[in-house]
């Protein structure tokens, strides 16, 4: 069980949550918070005294009243006009993560709304029931406003959701469970939706998928580097302690150990003096995609523990103020910056798999590692695939976060598109994922040709694991399942071990 509060989620506790089913809990003290913020907001109601989304509109309209008998269907007109979402839906692990980053931002006490709606939040996580979310509408200012009126939306008993499994109107989910949909009041619907819930939420999944991502990386590059004889000396600790980048010394380090008893490495002058970039180089290149990794962390879990909404309440209702704590720039930057991370880690993927398929660079291994070089392609075509992703992911690359186009009559004139930047580093992940399967089957068969058993202990164990996935090439097939089945048995494959 893991307590919200507020104050304290971080990667792994959400990893917990929305991948490995633990339940959660709202701390006390954080409820207790949570209580007082609701009765200043029906103090304002109470009295009157002109609040920004409690008792005027929204946006350009923030200068407009609202009559006091209104206030509660301001809220319900809010989620209804903003719940413009577009396009295929987030997967459902993005929305569960929503929720849960949406309930811990409440939990912090400043957003004015009542016990029962956090309460609800926490069943829907424990429960399984995830609002049906579509990916495009968000400027990722104002908060995820078009994502997370979705949220909302199943929340009052409108929209879908998924429960068990499938995809069916909230109302017949609330009736299934004896349940009534929440009547928003004052504020609540503002507090709902005033956020980066939605781009911090993709944000985490793509972290937690990266940072796999990034680990099977140096293992695929380490067969790579076996099927090619590569030379070890470049991973040796006196190269990169006299750099003195944390990361990279931990890269070599963990290449030193996957290889340490390889009969397929070779050593400085044997074969050849030193090797290419995309093997020497590895401890520099994927050790500064671990340094972005490690920026995203910190700044991710800066955010799931933020009051990202607008306006907050301090001092028991005393002070009310009307900030941009919703502008999405902090993980717009992240997202845009993992996106050139990951984008890399395939980059010189491919170019490892062109020294394998390669018969001028592979050190006398078959061209394209075809069985019969010229009557079959063998590999060839796998090395286009993997160029086509790679160029891919080079436009998907852009920074989204250099974007901006003035909304709600210029009210909202600067924007961050971290929501883009995010849906963008999502689709480069799947990319790289397969590029790295592309390697994978490229390094099981230059090994065959070298011998497997002269494999390391670690490598071997991979090989055989993925020979179960991919047989080997004897005769050109389709490889295209093969990509595709090795690349979701990477996705679902649980890290052997976090670093982090």
């Amino acid at each position: 069980m893991i307590v919200l509060d507020g104050n304290s989620l971080t990667l792994d506790k959400v990893r917990r949550i929305v991948m490995d089913g633990e339940k959660i809990q709202i701390a006390q003290k954080s409820m207790e918070k949570v209580i007082k913020s609701r009765f200043a907001v029906e103090k304002i109601v109470s009295t009157h005294k002109i609040t920004y989304g409690i008792n005027t509109g929204f946006g350009k309209f923030s200068d407009v009243e609202i009559d006091k008998k209104d206030v509660h269907a301001l809220q319900l007109h809010l989620i209804r006009s903003h719940a413009c979402g577009i396009g295929e839906p987030f997967p459902e692990l993005v929305s569960k993560t929503m929720i849960v980053l949406r309930l811990n931002a409440l939990l912090k006490g400043y957003s004015g709304v009542r016990p029962l709606l956090v309460e609800r939040l926490q069943y829907m996580v424990n429960e399984t029931i995830h609002p049906v979310i579509p990916q495009q509408g968000s400027l990722g200012a104002s908060g995820d406003l078009a994502p997370l009126s979705h949220l909302a939306l199943a929340l009052i008993g409108e929209g879908e959701v998924w429960q068990d499994g499938k995809r069916i109107p909230a109302l017949d989910s609330w009736r299934s469970k004896g349940l009534t949909p929440i009547k928003l009041k004052a504020k609540e619907g503002l507090a709902l939706i005033n956020g980066t819930q939605a781009m911090t939420a993709l944000g985490v999944i793509n972290w937690l998928e990266a940072e796999k991502l990034a680990l099977q990386s140096e293992e695929i590059a380490a067969m790579t580097i076996e099927g090619l004889h590569g030379v070890m000396d470049a991973f040796h600790p006196a190269i990169h302690e006299a750099r003195g980048y944390p990361q990279q010394m931990a890269v070599a380090e963990r290449m030193r150990n996957i290889l340490h008893d390889s009969k397929l490495t070779t050593r400085q002058g044997e074969r050849r003096v030193q090797d290419a970039y995309s093997l020497r180089c590895i401890p520099q290149v994927h050790g500064a995609s671990w340094q972005v990794l490690d920026y995203v962390k910190e700044k991710l879990e800066i955010e799931l523990n933020a009051a990202t909404d607008n306006p907050l309440i301090f001092d028991e209702g005393e002070t009310v103020i009307s900030g941009g704590n919703f502008h999405g720039q902090p993980i717009a930057f992240a997202m845009d910056f993992l996106k050139v991370a990951v984008a890399e880690l395939a980059s010189i993927s491919e170019r490892r798999i062109e020294r394998l398929v390669n018969p001028q660079l592979s050190d006398g291994l078959p061209a394209f590692l075809s069985p019969q070089p010229g009557l079959q392609s063998g590999a060839m075509i796998m090395q286009y695939a993997a160029a086509s992703l790679v160029s891919e992911n080079k436009t998907l690359a852009h920074p989204a976060s250099v974007d901006s186009i003035p909304s709600s009559a210029n009210q909202e004139d600067h924007v961050s598109m971290g929501t883009i930047g995010a849906r963008h580093a999502y689709l480069i992940i799947q990319n790289a994922r397969r590029v790295l399967a592309i390697e994978a089957i490229c390094a099981m068969q230059a090994v065959e040709y070298r011998g497997v058993i002269k494999m390391s202990t670690a490598t071997r164990l991979n090989y055989e694991e993925w020979r179960r996935i991919v047989p080997s090439i004897i005769e050109d097939r389709s490889f295209s399942i093969d990509i595709e089945k090795l690349s979701l048995h990477l996705y679902d494959h649980k890290a052997k071990e976090s670093i982090t």
